[in-house]
C-alpha cells in the first residue's frame, strides 16, 4: 500500500455501526427506490496517489508517482449496500439519486461539506450483471440467479459520474456476455 504510511489499513469491517438498513430514494420521475445498506463502518482514509508523465494519468505508462498523506489515517466512514436488485436498466440513475440523497442528508447533520470534487464524499461503484429471468425482476425465481463477476469504478468525484460509470459497466458487461466473452473481475478508474 504506497498511499498507507504504515503497510496496513485499520477497518472495523468485521464490526459495523450498522447493518441491515435502507434508504429510500426519490427519482427523476417522481418514483421511490428502496435502496438496501449491508453495513456501515469506519475504517482510515489512505493517502492521494497522483501519477504524473504519460497520456492518461494512471500508473501505467507515467513516468514517476507522487503521493499525498495529508489524508492517511483520517477515519471515514464506508457505507455499503446490498445489489440494486429489481433497478433494471434504471440502476445508474438510482445509484446517483443515492449519492445525492446521501449527500444531502451528511450536509444536513452537519457531520461532512460533502465536496465530492475535493474527496470529503466519494463512491466506489460495484456493478455485476445476471441473467434475467421471467418478467419480474424481484421474483424468487431471479433472486436464485447468482451474479455475474463484478467490476468495481473507484474514487467517482461527482453525481453524473456515478450515473455514468454505472451505465458505462452495465453496457461494457453487457456487450462482453452477449459476446461470448467473460467479465473479469477489476478495479476500474
Amino acid at each position: 500500500y504506497p498511499d498507507m504510511p504504515k503497510n496496513f489499513q485499520t477497518s472495523q469491517y468485521d464490526e459495523p455501526i450498522a447493518s441491515n438498513g435502507h434508504l429510500d430514494v426519490e427519482l427523476e420521475d417522481g418514483s421511490t427506490f428502496r435502496v438496501e445498506i449491508e453495513r456501515a463502518h469506519m475504517e482510515e482514509d489512505t493517502g492521494k496517489s497522483s501519477h504524473v508523465g504519460g497520456a492518461t494519468g494512471r500508473i501505467h505508462g507515467a513516468e514517476y508517482s507522487l503521493v499525498d498523506y495529508n489524508r492517511a489515517g483520517i477515519p471515514l466512514i464506508e457505507i455499503v449496500t446490498k445489489p440494486l436488485v429489481g433497478a433494471g436498466s434504471r440502476a445508474p440513475e438510482v445509484a446517483r439519486a443515492y449519492v445525492a440523497a446521501l449527500r444531502d442528508l451528511f450536509r444536513a447533520l452537519g457531520v461532512s461539506d460533502v465536496k465530492m470534487e475535493q474527496g470529503s464524499l466519494r463512491c466506489d461503484a460495484n456493478v455485476s450483471l445476471r441473467p434475467r429471468v421471467g418478467d419480474d425482476p424481484t421474483s424468487a425465481e431471479q433472486n436464485a440467479v447468482p451474479f455475474g463477476t463484478r467490476s468495481e469504478t473507484k474514487n467517482v468525484n461527482s453525481l453524473r459520474s456515478v450515473e455514468r460509470a454505472v451505465r458505462y459497466e452495465i453496457t461494457r458487461q453487457a456487450a462482453r456476455l452477449a459476446a461470448g466473452e467473460r467479465v473479469v473481475q477489476e478495479t476500474r478508474h
